[in-house]
């Protein structure tokens, strides 16, 4: 395992540069475009419907960027291998209409949402559901075990000192795990689907 995280390909990261490509684009276009961008359940409803897709993609300050940023490099640091850029994407889009279904239908209160970290806890989800599947190692069971403990702490706490500390914004931990879950559904999807295939052969 350790062998596998210490190896770089750069044809790996083409998928996770581009994301932190668009991420810091979008950024740089400015409030302006936050606004335009970002989930706003009464504009939703009233049929801005890219709002469910372009909200994930922008960021409230350069410090929520640069978290978010930050967990694109060790998401795939950890997980470059499980699936491939075609899977990964079906893994992001799965966790983008998880998290939006969970705002939409579970949360009308909710106002509005900017941010790819929920996205990033489904992306993470999927890592992990491949690992478990494939390799049963302390680390494996450590990772988990800190991504599940996560989860639970911002449900029954709320969000991680570190993180409530360096965002000037509200942390919507609910985003986190319909991320997750939308994550992990669409990667038991894929490796059901893996299995399908492995076993016609």
């Amino acid at each position: 395992m350790l062998e596998r995280l210490l190896r770089f390909r750069i044809r790996d990261w083409a998928l996770p540069i581009a994301i932190c490509v668009t991420l810091i684009a979008l950024h740089a276009l400015g409030d302006q475009a936050v606004q335009t961008l970002r989930y706003e359940r009464s504009a939703v409803l009233a049929g801005e419907a890219w709002r469910l897709v372009t909200a994930h993609l922008v960021h409230a300050d350069p410090g929520h960027l640069a978290w978010n940023v930050l967990g694109v490099a060790l998401v795939w640091w950890l997980f470059a291998d499980e699936y491939t850029a075609i899977e990964w994407l079906l893994v992001m889009v799965g966790s983008t209409v998880a998290i939006d279904l969970g705002f939409l239908y579970a949360m009308p209160k909710l106002e509005w949402y900017v941010g790819f970290s929920g996205v990033l806890h489904g992306l993470m989800a999927a890592g992990l559901l491949s690992w478990l599947l494939r390799i049963r190692d302390p680390l494996t069971t450590l990772v988990t075990v800190l991504f599940v403990a996560k989860l639970a702490w911002e449900h029954l706490v709320g969000p991680l000192p570190f993180t409530a500390r360096s965002m000037h914004l509200p942390v919507i931990h609910e985003a986190h795990s319909f991320g997750a879950i939308g994550g992990a559904a669409t990667a038991a999807a894929i490796q059901a689907v893996r299995r399908h295939r492995a076993a016609s052969l």
